[in-house]
């Protein structure tokens, strides 16, 4: 559990923040509070913690100094700012002071929740903040923001309010994003991210930040759909980095109108860097045109959703055979090369999978997997290939799913998701106190139940509006979401569109 400490002279403040936030299922906990700076700057003196949540008004020492102060004792402490104060003053200075996010008080939960959430991955990921550099302070807020809104983790307004006071220059009515990776699957170094900002520097409508990937983040804001002019631009940014770091690639998302559409690009660009494993030499790869790369996308058969959903469940002998029944079905169909092609992106869709659930990279399991697909000789081997990727990605989770209780639970969500569920009432089917069952789960799936449950909702909210005739609201309630607004929400926050647009263009 990572340590929280909470400042706030308002007494109801510090209460609440206790009650709103099931800080556990974050892998957090809060191990003191105070009502003002200099208390809480004499405590911190002798009490490490790994964030810091402060109000900026405040008497004896105001949240600014005592950010400061706090930074020379712990220097690798996260910030956030709790504040009535809605004044760019103070958001500028604590940006200079490198905080994680600058909330307005009346908390808003899902904001505060977000936040944390992206702080605790930080921790997890031992991410650094870098003292006396006031660029890098403000980069730190920009990078929450950024990688929120790519995320759908911020609402519109709110976006646009925070991206006015950041400067980011998002005018335009056409958007891409273009990731820079390592192809070694290190994280991006300093060095790189400093070269590409000289770059990008007199190109305002370009937006450059690191995600919680590590990954470095180019957000191109442009007038008219010139994709080829686009690359261009990209290539010429490749060639002139390229020549220090030859391991560096470029995942590119599609080109799309209107801002709405950049979480679906910023994902595009995520698959797209998938690809380095098929394609090795390719150096910059264009989710556009993988097909032209070799990627059969016309041929592929397979119908991922039931593979997901087998996967969540942790079936391995139903999965096994149903690749089986799969590859079978178009043995005849298809050549041997597009049935190979198949299975190479098969184990694409295997490892995405795996990363989305454990947020984790198992990189070499799959560089193996594909070895095996492409070493296969007969129909046989291939399928037997691909099903033991497929058992190897169950087993990887299921290593990890120590806990019989949380198996249980995993598998009452897959038969029970439209009815009413919560983790008092799955408590109380297991005889489990409820926030014990909450940090059980968070630590075997590294999700919330909230967010797993969400997610899974989401995702069958999705094969009935691909697949049926239903209005929203009627799948809102057959995935169990009975306000429509509340759906709707969800479906923006993990999809990036919302479920009518999905239903036309997804």
């Amino acid at each position: 559990m990572y340590k929280v400490f909470i400042v706030d002279d308002e007494p109801f403040i510090i209460e609440g923040l206790y009650d709103i936030v099931d800080w556990s299922s974050f892998g957090l906990e809060i191990v003191n509070h105070a009502g003002n700076g200099q208390a809480a700057l004499e405590a911190l003196s002798s009490q490490s913690v790994d964030i810091l949540i402060t109000d900026i008004s405040m008497p004896m020492m105001n949240g600014l100094d005592l950010i400061r102060e706090a930074r020379r004792l712990q220097p690798e402490v996260k910030v956030i700012i709790l504040s009535g104060f809605n004044e760019f003053e103070y958001l500028k200075e604590g940006m200079k002071l490198g905080i994680e996010n600058y909330l307005l008080k009346p908390i808003n939960v899902e904001e505060l929740e977000s936040t944390l959430a992206n702080t605790a991955s930080k921790l997890d990921r031992a991410v650094s903040p870098k003292l006396n550099n006031d660029a890098y302070g403000i980069q730190i807020l920009k990078d929450n923001i950024l990688h929120r809104w790519l995320t759908g983790q911020i609402a519109d307004t709110e976006f646009e309010e925070r991206a006015r006071f950041m400067n980011i220059s998002l005018g335009a009515s056409y958007v891409a994003v273009a990731i820079l990776r390592n192809k070694d699957q290190e994280p991006t170094s300093d060095v790189v991210f400093e070269q590409v900002e000289q770059l990008l520097r007199n190109k305002p409508n370009f937006s450059v930040f690191h995600d919680i990937d590590g990954d470095i983040v180019i957000v191109a804001n442009v007038d008219g759909d010139d994709e080829q002019r686009l690359m261009e631009r990209i290539k010429g940014l490749y060639e002139a980095i390229s020549v220090t770091h030859p391991a560096l690639r470029i995942g590119m998302g599609r080109l799309m109108q209107g801002l709405y559409h950049a979480p679906s690009s910023y994902a595009d660009a995520k698959t797209a860097l998938q690809y380095v494993m098929i394609y090795p030499d390719l150096k910059i790869i264009d989710y556009a045109v993988l097909d032209k790369c070799g990627n059969q996308a016309a041929t592929f058969f397979i119908d991922w959703r039931d593979y997901a959903k087998l996967i969540l469940s942790r079936n391995g002998e139903q999965l096994a055979n149903r690749i089986r029944t799969d590859f079978e079905q178009h043995r005849d169909g298809l050549t041997p090369g597009e049935l190979q092609n198949t299975a190479l992106e098969v184990v694409i869709r295997f490892k995405m999978e795996l990363e989305a659930i454990k947020h984790s990279d198992e990189t070499a399991m799959y560089q193996e997997g594909l070895r095996l697909v492409l070493d296969s000789i007969t129909f046989d081997e291939l399928v037997l290939a691909i099903q033991q990727v497929g058992l190897k990605t169950i087993q990887s989770l299921l290593q990890d799913l120590k806990n019989p209780i949380v198996n249980q639970v995993l598998q009452h969500i897959d038969k029970h998701y439209a009815d009413e569920l919560s983790l008092k009432l799955l408590g109380a089917h297991y005889h489990l106190h409820p926030v014990y069952l909450g940090q059980l789960f968070h630590k075997e799936t590294g999700e919330t139940f909230a967010e797993y449950l969400n997610k899974y909702r989401i995702e069958r909210a999705k094969e009935q509006l691909r697949n049926s005739n239903l209005k929203v609201h009627e799948i809102a309630r057959n995935v169990g979401y009975w306000e429509t607004g509340y759906f709707y929400k969800q479906f923006r926050k993990y999809v990036g569109i919302s479920p009518t647009d999905f239903k036309v263009f997804g």
